[in-house]
């Protein structure tokens, strides 16, 4: 149990740096603005721009599902096999 915890919080590490990261490169216009990290990427012109805002939302969702995968959804996928193998002993 404790290596999927591991897991999960390295993913969820991985994908927040690298979502702040990719997020304040392309994501914020001004330091000053109350809104960042949330904004439409503006004037990215280039395919490493495509690429890193394309990375940038890729490692968002690494940050929830990666979690969600290790702490919820195998947890719950072992429980029930453990439950229907019981079920199929008796």
């Amino acid at each position: 149990m404790a290596d999927e915890f591991m897991k999960g919080l390295a993913l969820f590490a991985l994908g927040a740096l690298g979502w702040i990261t990719f997020g304040a490169w392309y994501r914020t216009p001004s330091y000053y603005e109350v809104v960042q990290l949330v904004n439409p990427a503006e004037g990215v012109n280039t395919v490493y721009g495509e690429i890193g805002v394309l990375v940038g939302d890729v490692l968002y969702w690494l940050m929830i599902l990666g979690p969600l995968t290790f702490w919820i959804l195998i947890p719950i996928s072992r429980e029930l096999r453990g439950s229907i193998g019981d079920d199929a002993a008796n």
